[in-house]
């Protein structure tokens, strides 16, 4: 059985003194994808923040496997869990090149020293994203999905035990879709990292995780594997809408919300 990551236990999340996160509890082991599904607004990606300590839990607690995560300093924590979130700003004139290389701050000394892999790792970074063709030009020259898969590759030269992606295939085309969720469960068999993921798409949750999280007003109405978790009965309840599922002869999960003109399969 694989150790736990990172555990969030009986968080209690508020903005402006209204609780959004209710006594929720989550926790990421290494070599293994967990995805947090849910309706806008069900607290995905403020559980998510809080995991990375950018939201200070009202109450609960964040734990690494040897200490108190809270109680780490900035740069401590930094070695060991990186976060992708929605939105940064992008830096005008700066190569693709030196925006990955960002991630290695963490391991960097003073002025830069003390990194001597740090290229090596940038380099891997960049190729396991797609994005290393484009190392020289300028980051404010990118497209959205070509900006998203370089800040992928950021977190990635981070190289933590432990990586929080938050929409990870927002702005992306089918292809490169496919190719970061390809990504996310090599970083995960190939390398045992533990990844926690918001991903709006069912399919694509049902796809790359071994443990789904689904989230309804603040709170986990259910966790477990994606067969269990993503229920014709369970998604209707908590989207709201009537939800089909369908289970292939191999075990994958498919949905299909039914809309007022939702065109039905042909049967023969």
């Amino acid at each position: 059985m694989k150790g736990n990551a990172l555990t969030g236990s009986d968080l209690t999340l508020a903005y402006d003194g209204r609780t959004v996160v209710h006594g929720a509890g989550i926790e990421l082991s290494a070599g293994q994808v967990v995805a947090l599904v849910g309706p806008n607004g069900s607290g995905k990606s403020t559980l998510l923040r809080a995991l990375a300590r950018l939201h200070q839990p009202r109450s609960g607690s964040v734990r690494l496997p040897d200490t108190d995560a809270l109680a780490l300093r900035p740069k401590d924590f930094a070695r060991r869990v990186t976060l992708l979130t929605q939105s940064r700003p992008t830096p005008g004139g700066v190569r693709v090149r030196d925006v990955v290389g960002y991630g290695r701050h963490p391991h960097r000394g003073r002025f830069g020293s003390g990194d001597p892999d740090g290229h090596q790792v940038v380099d891997r970074a960049m190729r396991l994203t797609g994005v290393h063709p484009m190392a020289e030009r300028a980051v404010d020259e990118l497209s959205g999905g070509e900006l998203q898969r370089v800040w992928l590759a950021t977190c990635l030269a981070q190289d933590t035990g432990v990586v929080l992606l938050d929409e990870p295939t927002t702005f992306l085309d089918l292809r490169y879709q496919v190719e970061i969720l390809d990504t996310v469960r090599e970083l995960a068999d190939d390398h045992g990292v533990a990844i926690g993921v918001v991903l709006h798409d069912l399919d694509q949750a049902a796809a790359v995780a071994d443990q789904v999280v689904l989230l309804h007003d603040g709170r986990v109405r259910a966790a477990g594997r994606p067969a269990d978790v993503l229920t014709a009965a369970l998604l209707t309840e908590v989207y709201g809408l009537r939800i089909e599922v369908h289970v292939d002869d191999d075990g994958r999960v498919r949905t299909q919300p039914i809309g007022r003109h939702t065109q039905r399969p042909v049967t023969t």
